[in-house]
Parts: structure tokens; sequence; C-alpha cells
């Protein structure tokens, strides 16, 4: 009985040693899982053999036709196309919603450090800017000037223009009191004055003839306003006191 149980173990044990394994189950099931974690993963996952490291992924065949091909690609840039549409969208939800929201510059007056800059309004309205320093003192050096006499002469030393009305003025005519010159290219505000003659009597060259704060032109003006004996009563007419030096002599 003995000898037939030893046998009979020996024999089976030779037949499983002999008998070929059945790997079909596992090679399914692996299969199975790697495909699962690839279409998990949008593809197959391609390995770089020279770092061992991933390079990308294989698209999927995103439209179903079969066959991964450029149309997959292009669904593919479309689908990444919108999901980026629908966060920006998003974004510019809530900002609007954001109670912290800035205003926008142009709605920003006379805060920081360009309300400097800005100038003021001359209509003397109160949504006026406040003026820079320079442009305060351009006005009192220019409300300063005209206070020296009513008649002002604005001028340049080396302008021959200048030249010939001051010899017209100051030579042939006798001015009470006697006119108050500015040589402009001397003075330190000098072209900043000149600027701003130009805004207040739309002339912005030199000789310019203020009488009591009104200009009445340049070398030219002053000379055909002599030629046609009219300098006097026009000077008069504004409040200024002249006449002609030779009668002045003759008398």
């Amino acid at each position: 009985m003995m000898i037939f149980i030893v046998t009979l173990l020996v024999y089976t044990s030779h037949l499983r040693q002999t008998q070929p394994q059945d790997t079909r189950t596992l090679q399914d099931f692996y299969h199975k899982t790697k495909e699962a974690l690839d279409r998990s993963r949008g593809g197959r996952v391609v390995i770089d053999t020279s770092s061992g490291k991933a390079k990308g992924q294989i698209p999927i065949d995103k439209d179903a036709d079969g066959d991964i091909d450029e149309d997959d690609e292009i669904l593919a840039k479309e689908m990444a196309g919108r999901l980026k549409a629908a966060e920006q969208q998003a974004k510019d939800l809530a900002n609007a919603k954001s109670p912290n929201k800035p205003d926008t510059p142009s709605s920003v007056v006379g805060i920081g450090s360009s309300a400097g800059g800005q100038k003021k309004q001359a209509d003397g309205g109160g949504s006026a800017d406040e003026e820079t320093e320079e442009e305060h003192a351009v006005e009192q050096e220019l409300n300063r000037i005209l206070k020296k006499a009513p008649v002002i002469i604005f001028s340049k030393t080396y302008c021959p223009y200048s030249k010939r009305a001051k010899g017209v003025l100051l030579e042939k005519y006798v001015i009470t009191p006697a006119p108050y010159v500015v040589e402009l290219d001397t003075h330190p505000l000098g072209p900043q004055l000149q600027a701003r003659l130009g805004e207040l009597t739309g002339r912005k060259t030199v000789p310019n003839i203020m009488v009591n704060g009104k200009s009445i032109g340049g070398s030219d003006d002053i000379a055909d306003l002599d030629k046609d004996k009219k300098l006097v009563s026009k000077v008069q007419e504004l409040g200024g006191n002249m006449k002609e030096r030779f009668m002045q002599d003759s008398s």
C-alpha cells in the first residue's frame, strides 16, 4: 500500500513538471490593464532610450475613426483652446465682481506724482487742475513785469526787429513813464515768458509791445502805425502817455 502511494505522488509530480504552463490569463490581464492606463493618461507614453525619461504621449483616437491622424491633433488643439478661453472668461468674471478693482488712469485726477504736470484750466471752473511750480513762477513774473510801466517792450538783444522797434519807440517818441524793456534772451524765465505771451496775445515772436496788458504788435506793426501817424493815438487809446519827441523840442 505504501509503495502504491509513493508511486502515485512521483507520477503526478512528473506530470506537473512536463505540462506547459498556460500564461494566457496573465498576459491578457497585463495588456488589458496597460491599455486602460494608457487611455486614462491620454495615450501611450514614449520613452527616450538615451535618457530613460518620458518624452511625451502619443495622441489618442479622439475622433473615433479607428486611426490616430492629423484630425486627432486638430481636435486636441481645439479642446485646449476652449479650455483656455473658459479659464480666461472665469478670470474676467471674477475681476468684474471684485470690489477692489482700481479706477482707470483717465478717471484719476490730481492724485500721485503726475498731478504736478497737469495744467490749470483758464476758465476758472471748479474742475481746474493744479498748476505746476514753473507755471506759477512764470505767471507771477509776468504780472510783476506788467506792473513796471504802462508800456512794456518784450525784446531780445540780438534781434534786429527788436532793435528797430526800440529805436522808433525810444528815440522818436517820449513815453511817460519810460517803457520797461525785458530782454527775453537774458531773462532766467525768458523762453517760458515768451511761450506764455504767445498764449495770451497770439504773438509768439519778438518784439511784442504791450500797453497796459494789451499787445499792439511787433516791429512791422509799430513801423506801420508810425508811418500812418497813428502810433500816438493807439498808445493813448490804451491808457499810455506818449508824444512825438520833435514836437517837445520845438516847443
